[in-house]
């Protein structure tokens, strides 16, 4: 009898609760862009006065379920657009659909909104950044992460030194970067494991960057043990563009893009444009670097169905430059050189990359996204170098060949569905990758002069393959309250042709790794959010280590976490800060200059970063980017544990000018502290502080038509600094006894470009 009452009570509250949502409404919306009618991803949308907000898919679409009839006031807002509210009625029983078109308008701090929603706060950073201050050369492309530092030291074709969260990241070893989703690190690359060359991106043609610090996302696996970045690049151009620019040191440029469709496209949700750039320069340094780049990019865009977009992008990339080199502090203080000079001024490099990128996303009628990317390149690479000069060889020097030929092909796929219950939503993502990386002539040669080989080193050809699967989970709990748990499996298989042994051998190890991610979101109020993040990650390593280590510790892991707050005290100040630790445990690295392997033990690496964005007036901006490290080997004793090259105090910042009668600009800093050389630290590096101003006026003329003329001044205070500098045992021409000391690569002295940009 009591169980009955149960049954039968159970059945009245569900026929009351079917009978109260009877007859509620539905609200469902598409936002585009008003310049180039494309949808826009990840405005919010938010009901006046209920608490009820959420933010727009892939392809611009929003839903609000279970909506009382009655009007409602529906709020947009989104970084460089304007604000907007629309009266929308909802009827009983119906699903009202409306299209909602945004403006570009000037960045306001306003229209940024801290949310439990949001999976990846830091990228708020980013979208106020790339707003206010666009980038002027390809350098600027990788600074637009917060606490990132650059380097160059072998001309302006080779890829930067990356350094980030207490790492010497050489060039790209511990941070996985991506354009567009389509990798840019090269696993097992001649020059070193991760090399990632950005240069084949035309930094106009920038959108935005999705980055994240740690190994906390799901979705990211090799080499996001520091962090990664996504470039993206824009679907469409609102406006077809020539840009010309002249500088120093015998410095010309040349980038066009052209939208092929217009108006026509933008009417069917179609975008095509095809641009262009080659950059010419002799550099600042004593020997002309004859850098040539030349980059052709077409880009095309469509709705191929109602609810599926199609993006296909295909670029060629080719660089050829000479370069001065590192050189010793004893060179200069002796007056051998001078502070631009170079040992062997024979150094330099050519390389050259072409990508296909196909990406297809499909958002089903039940709000399903289902993502498929396919995307191939070809690359070429080759780099003629000398750090030790004649330590090794006394009579012809030490100049060595890196060299390799590769094709590299993959696949990313992903299916994500949203299930509701109440006020509690489940987002679920499963997805697949699969990579595999096939170089022909992996080379380590000593040559002479860049023309006479005088002994082969290294030489054979890598298969890697990288295969993963991975599940996402994002609870939301609440309108305050969001957990993120995920886990991926990495499946390696590396494999290595030696062709310097007569027959050439084949070896091949393969090896797995489990990678869990749990991250925790909370808003204490609409402008104050915390959140906790733990993960592990991984770096693989080099296919040579691999097999030569018959397949032991070649997948070290890292495992890391972070506490930080986003806060908006009001409405003009952004402030992100965070706590982190990253462990590494013990690794093999392959280093391509020597052709042999060093362990590199385990290591601990615990900061703070913090970062504020302030808007001082509606047409001044400040900003400032503060991070500290305090990264240490695990394996040596106190003293002898220092990591060498590893940045303890960074800092960027500036302020920037947007006026509405065409002027704007910046001026900017960056700072390095002084940091340990060696492992006692009796080597230092020396630290630098570098300020850069752009000035850019534009005038608005009729039917659309604009010019915009700019002034970029590098190094604007003419300082005398190293960018990078590494202790190194070498020998010059004629000395007895090699010495260990700094060696380094001049930074920019005082360097002007002016340019003129001609839209319609």
């Amino acid at each position: 009898m009591k169980s009955k009452r149960i049954v039968f009570t159970l059945a009245l509250a569900l026929l009351a609760i079917q009978t109260a949502y009877a007859h509620l409404g539905t609200l469902t919306g598409t936002v585009f862009d008003g310049a180039t009618h494309l949808p826009l991803q990840g405005v919010t949308v938010q009901l006046a006065g209920l608490g009820k907000t959420t933010f727009t898919d892939e392809l611009g679409r929003y839903r609000f379920d279970k909506l009382v009839a009655s009007p409602y006031k529906v709020e947009f807002s989104h970084v460089g657009y304007a604000d907007l509210v629309q009266e929308i009625t909802i009827t009983d029983d119906q699903t009202t659909h409306v299209q909602t078109t945004l403006a570009v308008a000037p960045v306001t701090l306003r229209s940024v909104t801290v949310s439990a929603l949001k999976a990846n706060t830091q990228q708020l950073i980013s979208n106020l950044d790339i707003r206010l201050r666009p980038i002027t050369n390809s350098q600027e492309i990788l600074r637009l992460v917060p606490g990132l530092f650059i380097g160059q030291h072998a001309g302006g074709g080779k890829a930067e030194q990356i350094f980030l969260r207490g790492f010497d990241l050489d060039h790209g070893t511990d941070i996985r970067l991506t354009v567009d989703g389509m990798p840019v690190n090269m696993v097992s690359h001649a020059h070193g494991q991760g090399y990632a060359d950005l240069h084949f991106v035309i930094p106009e043609l920038v959108e935005g960057v999705d980055f994240r610090k740690g190994p906390y996302t799901t979705d990211k696996g090799n080499l996001a043990t520091a962090g990664w970045a996504d470039f993206r690049t824009r679907t469409a151009l609102d406006r077809s563009f020539v840009k010309l620019e002249m500088g120093q040191f015998n410095t010309y440029r040349a980038v066009a893009g052209l939208d092929l469709l217009g108006a026509r496209g933008k009417a069917n949700n179609q975008s095509a444009y095809l641009a262009s750039e080659y950059s010419y320069s002799d550099s600042y340094f004593d020997n002309p670097q004859h850098f040539k780049r030349v980059n052709v990019l077409g880009k095309y865009h469509s709705h191929i169905g109602e609810n599926t977009n199609l993006t296909v992008t295909a670029s060629t990339f080719w660089s050829k430059w000479n370069h001065s080199g590192q050189i010793p502090d004893r060179a200069i203080a002796s007056g051998l050189i001078g502070w631009f000079g170079s040992i062997d001024p024979t150094e330099g490099g050519e390389t050259s990359r072409t990508n296909i990128n196909a990406q297809l996303v499909t958002v089903t009628p039940r709000n399903h996204t289902i993502k498929n990317q396919f995307f191939y390149s070809n690359y070429n690479f080759e780099l003629y170098s000398n750090f030790t000069f004649f330590l090794n060889d006394s009579l012809n020097g030490d100049q060595i060949r890196q060299k390799e030929h590769r094709n590299l092909f993959g696949y990313n796929g992903s299916y994500a569905t949203r299930t509701n219950l109440g006020k509690t939503s489940w987002t679920t993502t499963l997805g697949a990758q699969y990579r595999q990386d096939m170089t022909h002539g992996t080379e380590l040669s000593h040559t002479r002069n860049r023309i006479e080989t005088l002994n082969q080193l290294k030489y054979g050809n890598v298969n890697e393959v990288n295969a993963a699967l991975y599940a996402d989970e994002v609870v939301q709990v609440s309108s305050r309250f969001s957990i993120n748990a995920g886990v991926r499996v990495d499946y390696f298989r590396s494999q290595y042709e030696d062709l310097t042994s007569n027959p050439a051998s084949t070896r091949r190890v393969t090896q797995a790794i489990v990678s869990p991610k749990l991250n925790f979101y909370y808003s204490l109020s609409p402008h104050v959010q915390l959140y906790v993040s733990t993960g592990k990650g991984f770096h693989s390593n080099d296919a040579r280590v691999v097999t030569a280590q018959n397949g032991r510790e070649i997948l070290p892991g890292a495992y890391g976490s972070d506490a930080g707050i986003i806060f908006k005290p009001f409405p003009q100040l952004l402030v992100n800060a965070a706590a982190w630790y990253l462990y590494l445990k013990q690794e093999f690295v392959y280093v391509g200059d020597e052709g042999v392997v060093e362990p590199s033990g385990r290591s601990r690496r615990m900061g703070i970063d913090l970062s504020a964005r302030y808007q001082i007036t509606s047409h001044w901006f400040a900003d400032i980017d503060l991070n500290t490290a305090n990264p240490r080997s695990l394996d040596a004793e106190a003293g002898q544990n220092y990591l060498p090259l590893a940045p303890v105090f960074t800092s960027t910042g500036g302020v920037s000018l947007q006026t509405t009668h065409g002027l704007s600009g910046s001026l900017r800093y960056r700072y390095m502290a002084d940091r340990p050389a060696n492992e006692d630290n009796s080597i230092v590096a020396r630290g630098y502080f570098v300020t850069d101003m752009q000035v850019n006026y534009t005038r608005q003329g009729g039917a659309r038509k604009n010019y915009t003329i700019g002034l970029t001044v590098q190094n604007l205070l003419n300082t005398r600094w190293k960018e990078t500098q590494f202790n190194t045992m070498s020998r010059l021409k004629g000395e007895a006894i090699p010495v260990e000391e700094i060696h380094f690569t001049p930074g920019t002295p005082f360097f002007v470009r002016l340019s003129l940009t001609y839209f319609w």
